[in-house]
């Protein structure tokens, strides 16, 4: 076994109109991508996998969640596959490559590695997993976390929808329930290659990222109650302001993540305010607070920080707080050996790269915990994601791609 060699490229031009043919499915209203997972146009997407993998001669596997798995044999018989992918699945006004570079990445290896006539001693399986983004089904990352075995099957089954519907019943509705049990498949490896996410890569000028970390994260959900009462007839040392109990929590949010800086963030995204009219002081807010770092330590000091001081700034104010954590999961650190292969490629490739901290979650810190894992990143324009304004350049994507071939058929083995 050899390692590729470095004027091994794959077709950057192949992947790129992969991506816009992709794009076309599921189509924004603003340039980008709405393809919620088990609508039907990630059924959609799904379809156009599928026969780009079978057109490269990929046999393909569905698991009982919708995971798609299309493996390309190798040398040896008894060695485990290194799988590589990420997921199609967008956010309602999503970009055209958060996920897909790099299950289309993953697939271009596949069609590289056939057009020069390469075989692996170890399979190649490229994956794309079911319900990364978690807008439609919560939680994010819910069939990789199933794969994983953080999360019960039945219980992803059960999740709902805004409009009461199960991800079982969509997910037969749309016809991407496998026969696979869930998490039987072992992997020699995993690599995913995915857009930062951040600015961090292109204000450094920096082709790629090898990210060593992803971040521990903590969502805590607070329900601030007050007494929705009329705006203008209510005194104002009489009311009970949920809304101001919301604006309290929210600038402490800010202050716990800006104590712990560096390398710490904290923001509240997901808010409700009822009744939600002009004329009624809030009587409840249901928001979701988010801490995230990569440091143990950090994490757990702002989620206890906040725990001890969200109750005393409501009761100040006279009104009621209860919180519980609705998602978390703790700093993954990616396998060394893995991270050594994207590093090593992206200096055998003569790009620039740095080591980096994934500021968001992906699937493969899941499947970190029950195989060696790591990623690659390439620069988005502004650090611009989950937006249909979401760009990144052809030659970005071509060095993710470079780099996640080199790694992965690195780890496969070339045989030669």
């Amino acid at each position: 076994m050899t390692q590729p060699a470095a004027n091994m490229r794959i077709d950057g031009d192949r992947l790129w109109d992969s991506l816009m043919e992709m794009a076309k499915i599921g189509p924004g209203v603003a340039g980008g991508n709405n393809r919620q997972t088990l609508t039907d146009e990630d059924g959609e997407g799904r379809h156009l996998f599928r026969r780009w993998c079978e057109e490269a001669g990929l046999s393909m596997g569905v698991d009982r969640i919708g995971n798609m798995f299309a493996r390309r044999e190798g040398t040896d018989p008894d060695a485990l596959p290194v799988y590589v992918g990420s997921h199609l699945d967008t956010q309602p006004t999503g970009g055209k490559y958060d996920g897909v570079l790099g299950v289309l990445g993953g697939l271009e290896i596949v069609r590289t590695l056939n057009d020069l006539d390469i075989r692996t001693k170890h399979p190649i399986v490229v994956v794309n997993w079911t319900n990364e983004e978690g807008t439609r089904f919560a939680p994010a990352m819910l069939a990789s976390g199933v794969f994983a075995g953080r999360h019960e099957l039945d219980w992803a089954y059960d999740r709902k929808d805004a409009k009461g519907k199960r991800f079982g019943d969509e997910l037969e509705r749309i016809g991407w329930k496998g026969d696979e049990e869930v998490g039987a498949r072992k992997m020699h490896a995993l690599f995913e290659l995915h857009i930062e996410q951040g600015p961090i890569l292109e204000a450094e000028g920096k082709d790629i990222g090898v990210v060593t970390h992803g971040q521990g994260l903590r969502w805590i959900e607070c329900t601030i109650t007050g007494k929705d009462s009329h705006t203008g007839s209510t005194p104002m040392n009489m009311r009970k302001n949920a809304g101001r109990g919301l604006a309290l929590i929210t600038e402490l949010v800010h202050e716990i993540a800006m104590k712990n800086q560096p390398n710490a963030v904290g923001a509240i995204g997901h808010i409700d305010v009822y009744p939600n009219s002009r004329n009624v002081i809030p009587g409840k807010v249901v928001c979701t607070v988010d801490f995230r770092s990569h440091l143990p330590e950090k994490l757990h000091g702002m989620e206890a920080e906040f725990y001890e001081r969200a109750p005393k700034l409501c009761e100040d104010i006279g009104v009621g707080f209860e919180a519980e954590v609705v998602g978390q999961f703790e700093p993954p650190a990616f396998d060394p050996g893995c991270v050594k292969a994207v590093r090593d490629a992206a200096e055998r490739l003569g790009y620039s790269h740095m080591d980096i901290v994934s500021g968001a979650g992906h699937d493969a810190c899941w499947i970190n915990d029950v195989a060696p894992t790591a990623m690659v990143m390439c620069p988005c324009v502004d650090g611009l994601s989950h937006n249909e304004a979401e760009e990144i350049s052809k030659d970005w994507a071509t060095a993710g791609a470079d780099v996640l071939f080199h790694a992965v058929v690195e780890t496969a083995g070339v045989e030669g």
